[in-house]
């Protein structure tokens, strides 16, 4: 049988098969992908083929084994928290990525949001931004709001207002939704589950407040979960994402997944520029004059460095 793996517990996989059933499926013995050092080797939104098989109980029910996963369109990727050789896979075969930002409460530095994108860019996923939690902004922060959203939107991000609590917006969400497998994510504590609420408010999920110690929120999802919409939609739910590793790239290929780098690489004087140090860049040139935005130079050097532990840092608030 064929089916989508909704749900992964680590041992256990919910699978929705072909014929609209759920199965709850294990994955037999060692479970390896090539090329990828996964804790995770099955992920939401993979196509796998299972085989069920009686289980002993009173109530003679069947469970599935998975024994085969279907080649990825794609696939979103971070770093292990535990184990720093070990990547983590978030989830697979996605058609888009709305990433929630709150400008406090807690705060989305521009260096995560930078990672984010890179990220997405690199696995070829629509990438969409969501300011959430407008409604709660003064004159001051809505202004910081705005010049951020025309940060992004001038290298090409579709960015949103939003607000998941009063629903402002939220319909131009669902119309972005329609037809396609979104996933949702973010830090704890932005937002994610109250807005998913709001677009469909059976699926009650569940979300707390945020802590006022940390100000980061606290982890409400603890596994990635798909769900079906009732507009034709699917929903990645994720977990809050406090860090973000970039994984597998080489230095040469990162400015290509800043898209307003990769636009003027070809004018750079050497064609394995690295945007450093090198004579006649046309990067550096472009953040001379104000083309690009120092808050996402200071992103890519600290990703080209390795500097991961620098999430919390607002880079566009230091120029």
């Amino acid at each position: 049988m064929t089916g989508i793996v909704y749900k992964s517990t680590g041992s256990w996989y919910t699978v929705k098969a072909e014929n609209g059933i759920t199965y709850e499926c294990r994955i037999k013995g060692k479970f390896r992908i090539e090329g990828i050092k996964s804790t995770n080797p099955v992920s939401v939104g993979d196509k796998v083929d299972f085989k069920l098989e009686k289980t002993n109980d009173e109530n003679d029910s069947e469970r599935g084994v998975i024994n085969t996963i279907h080649d990825r369109k794609n696939y979103i990727i971070r770093k292990s928290v535990n184990l720093s050789k070990q990547t983590h896979i978030i989830a697979a075969n996605i058609d888009q990525v709305f990433l929630l930002v709150t400008l406090n409460n807690p705060p989305t530095f521009t260096t995560f949001i930078d990672r984010f994108l890179v990220t997405a860019e690199a696995y070829g996923i629509k990438a969409v931004l969501l300011f959430n939690k407008i409604d709660t902004y003064n004159e001051e922060e809505l202004l910081e709001i705005k010049y951020l959203a025309a940060l992004y939107r001038k290298i090409g991000y579709e960015c949103v207002g939003i607000s998941a609590k009063t629903g402002k917006n939220v319909d131009k969400v669902k119309a972005m939704m329609q037809g396609k497998v979104s996933m949702f994510s973010g830090h704890s504590g932005v937002g994610k589950s109250t807005l998913v609420n709001t677009i469909e408010p059976d699926l009650m999920l569940k979300t707390t407040a945020i802590s006022e110690q940390h100000q980061q929120g606290q982890h409400t999802t603890t596994f990635a979960e798909m769900f079906d919409l009732s507009f034709d939609a699917k929903i990645i739910d994720t977990p809050g994402i406090k860090g973000f590793g970039v994984v597998d790239m080489e230095k040469e290929e990162l400015g290509d997944y800043f898209p307003e780098f990769f636009q003027l690489k070809s004018k750079c004087k050497f064609n394995n520029c690295l945007h450093i140090n090198e004579p006649k860049c046309a990067i550096k040139d472009a953040l001379d004059v104000g083309e690009i935005a120092w808050s996402r130079y200071k992103s890519y050097l600290q990703i080209i460095e390795g500097e991961e532990e620098h999430y919390r840092k607002n880079n566009y608030t230091e120029e």
